[in-house]
């Protein structure tokens, strides 16, 4: 008889509130595909959604089996459903920017960056893709309410809504350091998406 996969986590509550373990989860393709708890992996792992790839040094113990803890995991089947929209935030579009002031061409972390309408708002500029840069304050305070061939700047390139971005629209801090298990897996300077 298959055990079920909730009632063998209910001894497992040993990490979570001291080290907050989570796996990585990848695509059919092993592109990261978003962070999720360890308990969940473990679910995933007995309902035969997911492969393990990478563990932790950690064991999890019930009363009848000792596993490894999920470092990293691979989903076994496509994933199924819509295309979803780009959603247009601050950090999708300094992603399409690539962190550089669209007027001076200077890379910057997040924190050195700012919207800027092409079009100014009080000149009927939307705020959408199709209008708005990343920009350095200083590039941004010098543009202040005017277009940019009025104010002597000139955009990089024009600003188009992107069609794909990186997997890096996911959320997880690069200043913070990321689990080893996850090294060959995590390869780019942004923000993976966690779930709750």
């Amino acid at each position: 008889m298959p055990h079920d996969a909730g009632s063998l986590l209910r001894p497992f509550a040993l990490y979570e509130a001291s080290y907050g373990m989570r796996t990585l989860v990848l695509d059919q393709g092993y592109q990261p595909h978003r962070i999720i708890s360890w308990q969940r992996a473990v679910c995933m792992i007995f309902d035969g959604k997911v492969e393990v790839v990478e563990e932790y040094d950690e064991d999890i113990r019930s009363v009848t089996i000792t596993i490894k803890m999920p470092a990293v995991v691979r989903l076994l089947r496509t994933i199924v459903g819509r295309k979803r929209a780009i959603k247009f935030s601050r950090i999708n579009v300094a992603m399409r920017d690539d962190f550089k002031c669209q007027y001076c061409g200077v890379r910057h972390r997040l924190r050195g960056l700012t919207y800027d309408h092409v079009v100014p708002k009080s000149q009927g500029g939307k705020t959408n893709w199709e209008n708005i840069v990343m920009a350095c304050y200083a590039c941004n305070e010098r543009k202040g309410h005017h277009m940019p061939k009025q104010a002597g700047l000139r955009l990089r390139r024009p600003p188009v809504k992107p069609k794909w971005l990186p997997i890096v629209a996911f959320r997880v801090d690069p200043a913070t350091s990321i689990p080893e298990a996850w090294a060959n897996w995590v390869y780019w300077h942004g923000r993976l998406e966690s779930d709750p």
